[in-house]
């Protein structure tokens, strides 16, 4: 399926920038959080440049994944982006990977797939009634509102998770409003209609606004912290909007139970993940594989 296939390249592109980017905003001084000016310290960072280059890339394959498939088949995938990324890491740096590392890749791996396979997400539009639209972005103005008011609040973890939670909420937000601009290629004057589309400039803007947070949770707090929070809260995110705006499906009743079974091992997985020093950038010399 196109849509599984361009949905695991985003995977891909956007676990390496999530690594990129947090090398890069560990060295921004904690005065310039939540302000423009972070962009000023990060831009003179190749390592950031870099990850700016693999968001754009993962973009266009999510752009095709929407297009192509369901947001509630598409967006979860994106789980897998964290442990791929370590393991290409460490073939590509000859680094030995403990067993935690395994373990939690495997924990990933059978989360994702017990719970695609019991919520068996399908159906709906390709497009959302306009109206619909308002009171989504109404609810999810004063969500981002709440974490991001209680984010300034604190410090540390529990500002990056909370605005990992805020990153997240955006880029659930990016991709449903993605999905139904790309539907407008359909038409016979597909590109006019897109480009005459609000959605398409939402798009735009709630990824940036994403990419902010974003920066500020992993300037605030460790990748332990931030990608737990951003990973789930994405794809359970992505799936509210799908059941909620384009009308996809999901089994309830008691396949909740090895759904909620599906997400605690997906959690547990990149908490463990994103503990390595790997994916947070401090490893020391590497180990050579025998």
């Amino acid at each position: 399926m196109i849509s599984v296939l361009f949905a695991v390249l985003t995977a891909l592109s956007n676990g390496a920038a999530s690594v990129f980017q947090r090398r890069a905003a560990a060295k921004v001084p904690d005065a310039e959080a939540m302000h423009v000016s972070l962009f000023g310290h990060l831009i003179r960072q190749r390592v950031w440049l870099a990850g700016v280059g693999l968001v754009i890339v993962a973009a266009v394959c999510q752009a095709v994944a929407l297009a192509t498939g369901p947001i509630a088949v598409v967006q979860p995938i994106f789980v897998i982006e964290l442990p791929a990324t370590l393991l290409l890491a460490g073939h590509l740096l000859r680094v030995r990977l403990p067993h935690t590392i395994w373990y939690g890749v495997a924990a990933v791996t059978v989360g994702l797939a017990l719970g695609m396979a019991t919520a068996a997400p399908g159906g709906g539009g390709e497009t959302v009634d306009g109206l619909r639209w308002i009171p989504a972005l109404i609810l999810t103005g004063i969500f981002e509102t709440v974490l991001i008011g209680a984010a300034l609040k604190t410090r540390g973890n529990s500002r990056g998770a909370l605005l990992g939670l805020a990153a997240a909420c955006g880029y659930a937000l990016t991709a449903a409003l993605m999905k139904d601009a790309m539907a407008r290629l359909s038409d016979a004057d597909g590109w006019v209609e897109l480009l005459k589309s609000w959605q398409l400039y939402g798009t735009a803007a709630a990824g940036v606004g994403s990419l902010f947070l974003l920066q500020n949770a992993l300037q605030a707090g460790t990748l332990v912290a931030v990608q737990p929070m951003l990973t789930l809260g994405d794809a359970l995110i992505s799936i509210l909007y799908g059941v909620t705006l384009f009308g996809e499906t999901l089994r309830t009743g008691w396949w909740l139970v090895p759904e909620l079974a599906a997400l605690a091992l997906v959690g547990l997985g990149c908490v463990e993940l994103a503990r390595s020093p790997l994916a947070s950038g401090s490893t020391g010399p590497p180990s050579r594989v025998k």
